[in-house]
């Protein structure tokens, strides 16, 4: 959960220059969904998280639905420049809502590039580097404040 954090936490926090966001779930708007899998999408996140079970995360994912759904973070980071990387994984339709709720604020800073690779980029790690790496270098250096 990576992605909603590092967006959660730079959406409110304006000290930070910049966002990567790398395949991010989208938890909040996913709870939101009528699901067929229901607790099946917090089974494989739960052991991750110690002391976490699928129903309890699933029980505080929708209890902070609103709150935790990315896609309503544009605004506070549209003056930001933001890389957004995609997998063939069930988040890319996400990422691509974030990139378009980014671009419809006015941020004319967000970049998203997909790679054919796992959630994890087990097989891309190098391409996922060097694109971060990439993106990076085509940043002008931040005003100082």
């Amino acid at each position: 959960m990576g992605g909603l954090i590092a967006a959660y936490t730079v959406a409110r926090n304006s000290d930070v220059q910049g966002l990567v966001m790398i395949a991010a779930w989208n938890l909040g708007d996913r709870v939101s969904r009528p699901s067929p899998e229901g607790l099946d999408t917090f089974k494989n996140a739960s052991p991750r998280l110690a002391g976490s079970t699928p129903e309890g995360l699933y029980d505080e994912a929708k209890a902070h639905g609103q709150q935790w759904n990315y896609v309503t973070y544009a605004e506070q980071l549209k003056s930001r420049p933001v890389l957004i990387l995609e997998a063939k994984d069930a988040n890319t339709a996400d990422n691509r809502a974030m990139a378009e709720a980014l671009r419809k604020a006015g941020d004319t800073q967000v970049a998203e590039k997909y790679m054919e690779t796992n959630h994890v980029f087990s097989d891309h790690r190098i391409a996922l580097q060097e694109a971060v790496l990439e993106w990076l270098g085509s940043l002008s250096a931040p005003t100082p404040k």
